[in-house]
């Protein structure tokens, strides 16, 4: 199994407590670490490390055309992809404790949650509107 593969694997139990289990106690407790993206990041160190002179300068001057070479090899594909499952976990988190301190219900969290696997931009931006509204519903 490579890192690539590895990646989604290791968020997946934070995820299905997310969306299958929120109102377990030990949902929360878990949660509760910053550390929760951890794993998929260890992936993104392990792939980056052996590269990072040459991640380096592609970050520091960005050019498409460097980029796309970069992601167009495993370990840069493989480093975006842990990178993406790392913040994707981290918002998650994040929606998940914004929804319990707001009382959005986890019958409309949930859902959210398993759209922003997929999609995560979608599902932070169907998050963040639900948000709002449930803050003027309280106003």
């Amino acid at each position: 199994m490579s890192l690539f593969d590895l990646a989604f694997p290791l968020a997946a139990p934070f995820w299905a407590l997310l969306i299958l289990a929120p109102k377990w106690r030990w949902t929360a407790r878990i949660m509760k670490s910053p550390w929760v993206p951890l794993l998929p990041l260890a992936c993104w160190f392990a792939l980056v490390l052996p590269h990072f002179g040459e991640w380096g300068r592609a970050m520091l001057r960005p050019d498409l055309g460097v980029l796309q070479a970069l992601l167009a090899t495993p370990w840069g594909a493989g480093l975006v992809w842990a990178h993406l499952i790392a913040f994707d976990l981290f918002i998650a988190r994040w929606m998940y404790f914004e929804g319990r301190a707001r009382e959005i219900s986890p019958w409309i969290v949930s859902p959210i949650l398993l759209l922003t696997i997929f999609l995560s931009p979608l599902g932070l931006v169907v998050f963040l509107v639900v948000r709002s509204a449930r803050l003027r519903s309280l106003a």
